[in-house]
C-alpha cells in the first residue's frame, strides 16, 4: 500500500481545481507518474492493488485499472499476472535523494546559452505591467475605449470573411490595414508611404529587433540618443551592436556629435517627434542634417514615432521619413499607445528595397499578425473612429497632464522639479532633494506607486536623477490620491 504521504499526494491531484477538467483515471495516472518521476516510488516498488486503492480514493476499481493500464503502456510500471503492479526498472529515474540533489544542481547551474542568448537574458527583457498602477509610464486609458463599437466591427468582419479570417494571413499584413496605415501616416504625419511599403508587425519592439538583425552585423556601430528608450537599446545590445550614445538637448539629438564622430556608424536611432524620455522635439535643421548624413554614408535612420498622436501644444512636426528624399529612413509606429496594449499591432514604413527581406525575416519570428485584429482595426480606421478616438483621448490626456503638473508643484515641490512635456503619456521629474533616485523609487513602490528612473536611461552615466510619471491611464482623482501617497512616502524617507 502507499505510504500516507504518497496517498495524500494522489488525493491532492484528485481535489486540485486546476485538474478538474481531466478524467479521474487521468488524474490518478498523472499523480502516480509524478511520484515515480520524483523518486518517491523507486524501481521495483509495488503499487497498491487496484481494489484497495479504489477504496482508499473513493473511486471505482475500473478507474484505477484504467490509470494503471496507461502507466503500463507508457513504460512506468510492470504488471505481473498473479503478483500485482510494480514500478518499472528505469535507469533514467534515480532514487529520490539522488534525484533531488541532481535537480538542485541543475536548478542553480547557469544555462548554456549562446552569446546572443546570454545578452538577451542579461538585459532583463522589456516587461509591462498587466494591471498598471500609478504612475506606470506609456500606458493609455483603456476604460474609455469604445468596446461595443469594436465588437460590432469585429462581428461584421467575421460575417463577411467567414473562416478566411481563421486561416494564415499575409506576413506583410492585410492589404486593407496597410492601405489604412499609409493613408493615416501620410495625412497626419506627413509621411511618404504606400500600402506596398508597409509591414504590419506585433509591436515596435519587434520592428527594432528586425532592424538590428537585418541591417547590421554584430560589432557594427549604431548612434543612439542619450538618454534613450530602454527597449531599443536592449534590442540593439542583444543583436551584438555597438551602441554609441549621442547627447540630447532641448532641440533633440545633438547632430554635431554625429558629424564629428571619426568612426562611422551604419544607423542612427531616433524618437524625433517626442524624444523619450525628455520630451524634446528634434529641430528641423537637425532633421535635414541627419537625412544628408544618412545619404552620404549610406546609413539608415530608424525613426520611432511611438506616441506622436498626443500633442498638447502647437502642431506636431512632420516625421523625418516624409522629409527624406533619399529613402534611407525606416518609420516605426504602433497602435499600442493610441488604442490599447492588448491589440499587439505595430508597423514599419520601409524603403522599397527592404520590404521583401524584412517580410521574409518576419516569417521566421511569428509568421503574421492575427487577421481578425488587423481587419477590425482597418475598419475602425476607415470609418473615422480611430481619428475620433485619438482626438477624444488627446483632450482627456491634456487635462490629466495639467492636473498632474499642478499637484506635483503643490505636493512635491520640495522633492522634484516637473519638466512639463508638450506631448506624450508621461512627465519627467528631476530630483532636487538629497533623496537618491533608488530610494525614491523603492519608497514609491512600497505604497503601490510605480516610477521609472531617469538615470538608467543615460548610457553615459551623467544624467540627472529623477523619474517618469505616467498620467494617461489615471483619472484626476486617482492622480491626486497617488501624488499625496508619493509625497508622504518621500517625506518619510527624507527624515531617515
Amino acid at each position: 500500500m502507499f505510504k500516507h504521504s504518497q496517498l495524500e499526494s494522489v488525493k491532492a491531484w484528485l481535489a486540485h481545481p486546476a485538474y478538474a477538467a481531466m478524467p479521474l483515471h487521468a488524474r490518478i495516472q498523472r499523480a502516480v507518474r509524478q511520484l515515480i518521476v520524483d523518486g518517491a516510488l523507486g524501481p521495483g516498488k509495488p503499487l497498491p492493488a487496484s481494489r484497495a486503492l479504489a477504496k482508499s480514493l473513493g473511486v471505482s476499481r475500473d478507474t484505477i485499472e484504467s490509470a494503471y493500464a496507461q502507466l503500463h503502456a507508457e513504460g512506468f510500471i510492470d504488471r505481473r499476472v498473479g503478483s500485482g503492479s510494480f514500478v518499472a526498472e528505469m535507469t533514467e529515474f534515480m532514487p529520490g535523494r539522488r534525484l533531488t540533489q541532481r535537480d538542485a544542481l541543475l536548478r542553480y547551474q547557469a544555462p548554456n546559452l549562446s552569446k546572443r542568448g546570454s545578452a538577451m537574458f542579461r538585459s532583463g527583457g522589456v516587461r509591462e505591467m498587466p494591471s498598471p498602477r500609478p504612475f506606470a509610464h506609456g500606458v493609455p486609458e483603456t476604460r474609455s475605449f469604445p468596446l461595443q463599437l469594436w465588437e460590432r466591427l469585429e462581428r461584421q468582419v467575421l460575417k463577411e470573411t467567414g473562416i478566411q479570417a481563421l486561416l494564415h494571413g499575409d506576413p506583410q499584413g492585410t492589404e486593407l490595414l496597410r492601405r489604412a496605415i499609409a493613408d493615416y501616416v501620410n495625412l497626419e504625419r506627413g509621411a511618404r508611404a504606400t500600402a506596398d511599403r508597409v509591414l504590419v508587425l506585433t509591436s515596435s519592439q519587434q520592428a527594432m529587433t528586425l532592424c538590428a538583425n537585418m541591417l547590421l552585423d554584430p560589432g557594427d556601430r549604431i548612434f543612439i540618443e542619450d538618454p534613450a528608450y530602454y527597449g531599443a537599446r536592449k534590442a540593439f545590445d542583444a543583436a551584438g551592436l555597438e551602441c554609441v550614445p549621442i547627447r540630447v538637448d532641448r532641440q533633440g539629438i545633438v547632430v554635431e556629435q554625429i558629424m564629428a564622430e571619426p568612426r562611422k556608424a551604419k544607423a542612427v536611432f531616433l524618437t524625433p517627434s517626442h524624444q523619450f524620455p525628455t520630451g524634446a522635439t528634434l529641430a528641423l535643421d537637425r532633421r535635414l542634417a541627419l537625412i544628408e548624413w544618412a545619404d552620404r554614408h549610406q546609413a539608415w535612420i530608424i525613426e520611432d514615432d511611438y506616441d506622436s498622436e498626443f500633442h498638447y501644444a502647437g502642431k506636431p512636426t512632420a516625421c523625418v521619413q516624409g522629409l527624406d528624399p533619399h529613402d534611407r529612413t525606416i518609420y516605426v509606429g504602433t497602435f499600442t499607445k493610441a488604442l490599447f496594449p492588448g491589440l499587439r499591432i505595430g508597423y514599419v514604413v520601409l524603403p522599397q528595397q527592404l520590404v521583401k527581406p524584412m517580410t521574409v525575416a518576419r516569417t521566421l519570428l511569428d509568421g503574421h499578425t492575427a487577421s481578425m485584429a488587423q481587419l477590425t482595426l482597418a475598419r475602425f480606421m476607415e470609418g473615422g473612429h480611430f481619428g475620433a478616438h485619438v482626438r477624444a483621448m488627446r483632450g482627456i490626456y491634456a487635462e490629466r497632464l495639467d492636473v498632474l503638473t499642478k499637484l506635483v508643484r503643490k505636493h512635491l515641490s520640495g522633492f522634484v522639479e516637473a519638466q512639463v512635456p508638450i506631448g506624450g503619456l508621461q512627465m519627467p521629474c528631476v530630483l532636487i532633494c538629497k533623496i537618491s533616485e533608488r530610494t525614491a523609487i523603492d519608497a514609491a513602490r512600497r505604497v503601490g506607486i510605480e516610477l521609472l528612473g531617469l538615470s538608467a536611461l543615460h548610457a553615459a552615466g551623467d544624467g540627472k536623477a529623477g523619474f517618469l510619471m505616467g498620467f494617461a491611464a489615471y483619472t484626476p482623482q486617482e492622480i491626486e490620491v497617488a501624488v499625496k501617497k508619493l509625497a508622504n512616502a518621500l517625506r518619510a524617507v527624507s527624515t531617515v
